[in-house]
């Protein structure tokens, strides 16, 4: 499903495609809380669901400068506020 420039996902607004292959989309977006740009990797749902149980096993999947975001996932807290 690609994400148009303008959508907005939480905090998050798409500016547009960086790139796609065969393990997602990454789009480049801007961070309106925090005001900087971010990129984000939209995964096709087969790999989304094998990483959400990655998630879960490893205890939720934490990088410095990644932050997890999926709008039906029960990790939502983690998104910055």
């Amino acid at each position: 499903m690609p994400l148009e420039p303008g959508l907005k996902l939480g905090a998050f607004e798409i500016a547009g495609l960086l790139g796609k292959g065969r393990m997602g989309e990454v789009y480049r977006a801007r961070d309106t809380k925090l005001g900087r740009e971010v990129a984000i990797k939209v995964l096709p749902e087969h790999f989304a669901a094998v990483a959400e149980a990655c998630a879960t096993k490893m205890g939720l999947l934490q990088r410095p400068h990644s932050r997890p975001y999926c709008p039906s996932c029960p990790y939502r807290p983690f998104l910055p506020s």
